[in-house]
């Protein structure tokens, strides 16, 4: 009866607002909300307040459906795959840690340690802000002095000095589950700061954007093993060396060992045979496409620009990413794929049907 719910989203509404919300990924927590341009001087008194003064008042209510959170990831398969997966894969780094946190952690969690939290890394220096719209810049950088320079300055968070280890030896686990049949394959790969990351973002729209790449025609049209397949890089960050991961649904009437050879198939094929023009010049297509779906929307451009400053350090490298695709060679995929996709660098997770154990 103390609490005035929701007055933070009311204000918003009342102001002509929408979409309020908050991610929470490995590499970042992001809160977003749009309001029409003339409401700008309302958002930075909203955001800095809430950066400002927070109060806990229903720390335990959220806590809890944070624990909701964890037992719906616990009763689906593949969320229960992948953050098995993850924990094979990484014997160091803390992308071996499912992002919201194990049970025993929540069921333990308290508001002094949220408030230790907040005060450590909620603080100017670990904070990325953009706005997108028809907005005045000088009038943008001007509220931004008047309402954030209240919130006091802190050390910037210790940088994380774990390194994950290179892979020595193949890692494999299985998943006993009244479910489909599941392959995850992955490779650990660098972080979205080195030369190659451009890269590795050709192999994955050449390996799986779309019914014309080499894994939906091999696997799903041609060979009809699977029923889903994709090759995505930079799972489950990227602020950090990551995982290229391979992900299938098999069909029905074929087995995981039958998609884990066809996957390698057309790896190993990515190995030996140059890309051609053709597929080389649609990766590039597809590339220039996706930038321009960013810039059509503010709110997702506004995410992107303040992902972009947080992970590389400027804002401007969104912009530069297509200059490194149309750079990416037939030869670089060949480099890359020959000294990422090796059998020692490699984790491998199944999900077979539990049937099959007990008739065993």
């Amino acid at each position: 009866r103390y609490v005035a719910t929701n007055e933070f989203g009311e204000a918003i509404e009342r102001a002509g607002g929408r979409d309020l919300n908050a991610t929470t990924a490995a590499d970042r927590t992001n809160y977003f909300f749009s309001l029409p341009s003339n409401e700008v001087e309302l958002w930075f008194w909203l955001e800095s307040e809430r950066f400002l003064n927070p109060v806990f008042r229903e720390f335990y209510k959220e806590r809890d459906v944070v624990m909701e959170e964890r037992r719906l990831m616990e009763s689906q398969p593949v969320g229960r795959l992948l953050e098995e997966f993850l924990a094979a894969a990484y014997k160091a780094h803390p992308y071996g840690e499912p992002v919201v946190g194990h049970m025993s952690d929540l069921e333990n969690l308290t508001t002094a340690d949220a408030q230790l939290f907040f005060r450590r890394y909620y603080i100017p220096s670990n904070l990325v802000a953009a706005v997108v719209g028809d907005v005045d810049a000088k009038r943008v950088r001007d509220l931004a002095e008047r309402y954030f320079q209240r919130i006091p300055s802190g050390p910037k968070p210790e940088p994380l000095r774990t390194v994950e280890p290179p892979q020595q030896a193949e890692k494999r686990i299985t998943l006993w589950l009244q479910a489909q049949r599941t392959v995850l394959m992955g490779y650990h790969k660098p972080d979205i700061n080195h030369p190659d990351d451009a890269v590795y973002n050709a192999v994955g729209s050449l390996l799986s954007q779309g019914r014309s790449s080499r894994l939906y025609r091999g696997l799903v049209r041609d060979r009809k093993v699977a029923t889903q397949v994709m090759g995505v890089p930079g799972l489950p960050g990227q602020k950090y060396p990551g995982l290229f991961i391979f992900y299938a649904m098999t069909a029905p009437g074929h087995t995981n060992q039958e998609v884990e050879k066809a996957i390698e198939e057309e790896i190993e094929r990515l190995i030996k045979e140059p890309v051609s023009k053709e597929e080389l010049d649609g990766v590039k297509r597809r590339a220039r496409a996706a930038l321009l779906r960013q810039l059509d929307d503010n709110l997702t451009l506004a995410m992107q620009l303040a992902s972009m400053q947080a992970l590389t350090g400027d804002w401007r490298n969104l912009f530069r990413e297509l200059d490194k695709i149309n750079a990416v060679t037939a030869d670089d995929i060949r480099r890359v794929a020959k000294a990422t996709f090796t059998r020692t660098n490699k984790t491998v997770a199944f999900i077979e049907p539990l049937e099959t154990a007990q008739a065993k």
